[in-house]
């Protein structure tokens, strides 16, 4: 199996040039790590650090692009500090992903960030949603018709616990795998589960098929055992960054932890010929969207 981690010596948040080989490689699903690329924290937003800080029944804290924090239990004192370091950190992600690939940036559509406060080994969940099973991301409520999720992760975990993930074999091996299994597309279905706002826009054929392989994925006990994976540690004062509708991946253990997420139109990627998206439709031999 191809390495799966790329390590880059990075330092600082802005400032970065692009290489060439970076960009080919989280092109190709790989994950860029960047081993002394701390979030810089201040004293009092470290000492908020705490399960607590995660308001009942929310799974994580997140803040929009317009400012909106939602999933925060705590004084307007706390939420200020809160939002303070999360709105520190999506201006540092954006900074980074200028630097690295400076053809993306016109056209990153952030999503709102993320503040990740509890452990992921406690969490009880659903098959379909254990992020600790090998998948790649796709969503039943959000089809995107090719659009690439790009994330930005930093572990910050003030005890110094690192964040363990698994990297999976590369996309098309996946493809492969379970392209022959998936259900036919149907476009009526397709239609009636926008109708009925189960899906925010309509569903084509290739988020049908990203799902099927996602539920597939998950719920192949064989395939999380046996298939080919390297278990990767990412220390607390590190950061990393993947195309995470293309890296096969699975979050295993962690607390506290910042993302940042990216949606980009396939087409302004360096080699939209890398993405999911033309994968599929060559191994289909069709448009999928």
């Amino acid at each position: 199996m191809t390495e799966a981690i790329v390590t880059v010596p990075l330092t600082e948040w802005s400032g970065a040039v692009s290489e060439p080989g970076w960009v080919e490689a989280v092109e190709a699903g790989r994950v860029l790590f960047f081993p002394g690329l701390a979030f810089r924290m201040e004293p009092a937003e470290t000492a908020l650090l705490s399960p607590a800080l995660l308001a009942q029944d929310a799974r994580n804290i997140s803040l929009d692009a317009r400012g909106a924090l939602k999933g925060v239990a705590g004084d307007e004192a706390a939420r200020a500090r809160v939002s303070g370091m999360m709105g520190r950190f999506a201006g540092q992600a954006r900074a980074l992903i200028h630097g690295l690939f400076p053809a993306y940036d016109a056209h990153l559509r952030p999503a709102p960030t993320s503040l990740r406060p509890t452990d992921v080994s406690t969490r009880k969940q659903s098959v379909r949603a254990d992020d600790r099973r090998l998948h790649v991301d796709a969503f039943p409520s959000r089809p995107n018709r090719g659009e690439r999720i790009l994330r930005v992760f930093s572990n910050i975990n003030p005890q110094g616990q690192p964040r363990i993930w698994r990297v999976g074999e590369p996309f098309e091996d996946v493809a492969k795998r379970y392209l022959p299994q998936a259900t036919a597309y149907s476009p009526w279905q397709a239609k009636l589960l926008r109708s009925l706002h189960v899906t925010k826009s309509l569903r084509s054929e290739y988020d049908h098929l990203m799902l099927q392989m996602h539920d597939r994925m998950k719920a192949d006990e064989g395939y999380q055992r046996e298939s080919p994976q390297q278990t990767v540690a990412f220390p607390s004062g590190s950061t990393w960054i993947c195309f995470s509708d293309h890296t096969v991946h699975a979050a295993m253990s962690g607390q506290h932890m910042l993302e940042q997420t990216f949606h980009l139109p396939v087409e302004r990627q360096y080699a939209p010929a890398a993405s999911p998206l033309a994968i599929l439709t060559r191994l289909a031999g069709h448009p999928l969207i």
